[in-house]
Parts: C-alpha cells; sequence; structure tokens
C-alpha cells in the first residue's frame, strides 16, 4: 500500500536519475534501478497475499483511506540503507509531509490488523525508492553520485490517494501493478 507519485514528479525523477546515470561506467556491472513508472511511497509492504484476502485489504486501504486528509509532501536530497558505503537501496528523501505520511502508514496499520494482519514494528522510513545495490562493486560511487545530484533537487506534490499494489517481480525490476485506489479524506 502506498501514496503514488504523479505524473510530473516521476518526470522530474526521472531526469534526475539519467543525470546519475550518465556518470556509469557501461563496461562494469551497475545498481538494479526500479522502474519509474511505478514510483511510490511505501505506507506497508504485506508480501505474497492469499487472493481471497484481498478484499479485507483493499477494505483496510479504503477506511485508512477515508481517515487520512490530503496532505502534501515534499521530496529532497537523497541517502542509502544502510549506508554510502555499503549501500542496499538507494533514495530520495522526504523533507516534507513525512508526520503525515507516518500518521497515514500508522491508520494503515490500526486497519490491516483489524482484519487479522499482525501489525509491523518496525519503525517507518518514508523515502522513495530509486535502486538497489546488493553486492554490487559500483553501489557506492553511484550512491555518492546519486547524493551529489539531489542535492539541489526539490519537488512537491499532494497526495491524494493511496494504492494497494500488486508487485510482480521476474524478467527486470518489479512492476507495480494497481489492484485497489481510495481517494484521501
Amino acid at each position: 500500500m502506498a501514496i503514488p507519485a504523479p505524473p510530473d514528479i516521476r518526470d522530474a525523477v526521472a531526469g534526475l536519475v539519467e543525470t546519475v546515470r550518465a556518470g556509469s561506467d557501461p563496461n562494469r556491472r551497475d545498481v538494479r534501478w526500479v522502474r519509474l513508472d511505478g514510483l511510490h511511497l511505501t505506507l506497508r509492504f504485506l508480501g505474497p497475499t492469499e487472493e481471497d484476502g484481498i478484499p479485507d485489504v483493499a477494505a483496510a486501504v479504503d477506511r485508512a483511506g477515508g481517515a487520512t486528509e490530503p496532505f502534501d509532501i515534499a521530496i529532497g536530497g537523497a541517502g542509502a540503507f544502510p549506508s554510502v558505503a555499503r549501500p542496499r537501496a538507494l533514495w530520495l528523501a522526504v523533507t516534507g509531509g513525512v508526520a503525515e505520511l507516518d500518521a497515514a502508514a500508522r491508520t494503515l496499520d490500526d486497519r490491516l490488523e483489524a482484519v487479522g494482519w499482525p501489525r509491523d514494528d518496525r519503525p517507518y522510513r518514508p523515502h522513495l525508492t530509486l535502486a538497489r545495490s546488493d553486492g554490487v562493486r559500483t553501489g557506492p560511487d553511484v550512491a555518492r553520485r546519486l547524493i551529489e545530484a539531489a542535492a539541489p533537487f526539490e519537488t512537491r506534490f499532494r497526495a491524494e490517494r493511496m494504492i494497494l499494489f500488486e508487485s510482480i517481480s521476474g524478467g527486470g525490476p518489479a512492476r507495480y501493478e494497481p489492484i485497489h485506489e481510495t481517494r484521501l479524506g
């Protein structure tokens, strides 16, 4: 479940990613960049879900979305988890709307718990994942280039929708297919 990035935000992020990718050595294995057509801020990841459980999850999304008013989000700067020296994920930072995203994630967690899902006890850290770099030697260099390129980067959008995505893997980067959507508020 996630807040989707609107097309103009995806376009701005794509421009930033292309700037970073242009500095890559074509003779070396690069990080695995995400598909930007499904760019989103994850509120909660469920993993494999039985088909007959989808209606309950969709109802939880509806209730959480209805309890969450639309809000503004700002994106700027970049980083890596767990560190730039040994990155596994490269991301853009959320610089505005953090409290609202955290509240939306907690509300969604409450609604999911009411339909039988266990709570997610990990701290919520909103970010836009751009690439995965598990074990890729170029990971630290790409992370540094992303951080440098994203230093002046800032963009904003209004969160108005919450989407339940199906994550489809295989044949390249994961693809995110919306299977249920609700408006906030």
